[in-house]
């Protein structure tokens, strides 16, 4: 068995009050968050914050999985902690404040104990590339989602990852041989030029 974290941060443009009350409303707001990737999403109990009970199927990569989310706050205002009832996942969710609270700094982590063998070394490698790509459209959500302190978003405010995804790699590998191509084609037109002159 491995441990399996997944990070992903954004900073948005809002105050971490506003930003709070809307994660911590699974009532009313976090469906709004949601990717369809949240299938059959549910309260069971509670509602806002603490003691908060949600089941939900999560579904990507073919696969489907359910969950059963009891929700903590040590931090009352700061940190929320959501913990599968059925596994060893824990999410936490973290605001803190930046620029005097005019803006906001949201971190979200979730962290598991992944499986071993061949099925282990396939989680560890690309569930938290599927489950990051998930967590940053859930953070674009929130952004949009939120009242702005009026000021203007910057580019600070984009998503933060810690890898680039596949999609833009690929891009770029073909850019690159895209250009790598013509360099080469450039020298050869070049070099024949020279040699049919002398």
């Amino acid at each position: 068995m491995s441990h399996i974290y997944v990070k992903s941060e954004k900073i948005v443009d809002a105050n971490p009050e506003d930003v709070y009350a809307v994660i911590s409303d699974y009532r009313e707001k976090r469906p709004q968050l949601l990717t369809s990737n949240f299938v059959d999403y549910k309260v069971e109990r509670g509602g806002r914050g603490d003691g908060t009970v949600v089941s939900y199927r999560l579904h990507a990569a073919r696969r489907e999985r359910p969950y059963h989310i009891q929700v903590k706050e040590p931090v009352k205002g700061q940190v929320l902690v959501e913990n599968d009832t059925n596994s060893s996942l824990v999410t936490t969710w973290t605001v803190s404040p930046i620029e005097d609270g005019q803006r906001t700094n949201v971190r979200l982590v979730t962290e598991w104990e992944g499986g071993s063998g061949i099925n282990g070394f396939f989680e560890r490698t690309f569930a938290p590339i599927g489950l990051r790509r998930i967590y940053n459209t859930v953070l674009n959500h929130l952004d949009t989602t939120l009242p702005t302190t009026g000021k203007k978003a910057r580019p600070e405010s984009l998503t933060l990852t810690r890898e680039t995804p596949p999609e833009s790699v690929k891009k770029n590998v073909s850019l690159l041989a895209l250009i790598l191509g013509g360099v080469i084609a450039l020298a050869a037109i070049i070099s024949y030029l020279q040699r049919s002159r002398a």
